[in-house]
């Protein structure tokens, strides 16, 4: 069974004999709470617990960073278009980050909310640039070195990549 005290954040499991399918999480008075079915295999209940637990914590960390100053700032600093829009997405389970250029919409993976600033910034950057070029031809990367950190960045997200469980 999960272990809530593995985590730093205090989790508590509440098994319903009602639930029969179902699994929910929500941060509720300074913990993670997850109702599961009573009915639950014991190793099923925990690898799910550690997912949806990883999620909250996704959703709760990106929630407080603001997106939009960072990348009007990183825009103005590095002479970039800015964004008409950046958002955190639960949804980019492959990518770090997506463009619209057409319309200068961003999406981030909440999947960085962890991750070191200097490493969001770089993905920000990263999108910024397709605002003006689409690919990643020599032109988009020559502004994505505008970004002092890019390689170092690079390493870093490799690094995170190669740690999923996912595949």
């Amino acid at each position: 069974m999960y272990d809530p005290h593995m985590t730093d954040w205090p989790v508590r499991i509440i098994r319903s004999e009602r639930r029969r399918r179902t699994v929910q999480a929500r941060f509720n008075d300074g913990r993670i709470e997850v109702r599961v079915p009573a009915s639950l295999d014991p190793t099923e209940e925990s690898r799910i617990v550690e997912e949806i637990v990883a999620k909250v914590k996704r959703k709760h960390t990106s929630s407080r960073a603001d997106l939009a100053a960072r990348a009007t700032y990183l825009a103005r600093k590095h002479d970039l278009p800015e964004a008409q829009s950046i958002v955190w997405s639960s949804r980019q389970n492959l990518r770090w980050g997506s463009c619209t250029p057409t319309d200068g919409r961003i999406r981030i993976s909440d999947r960085l909310a962890e991750a070191p600033g200097w490493v969001v910034d770089s993905v920000i950057v990263h999108e910024l640039a397709h605002i003006v070029v689409a690919n990643h031809g020599p032109a988009f990367q020559e502004l994505v070195r505008r970004y002092e950190l890019t390689e170092r960045a690079r390493g870093y997200l490799m690094a995170m990549s190669e740690g999923r469980t996912d595949r």
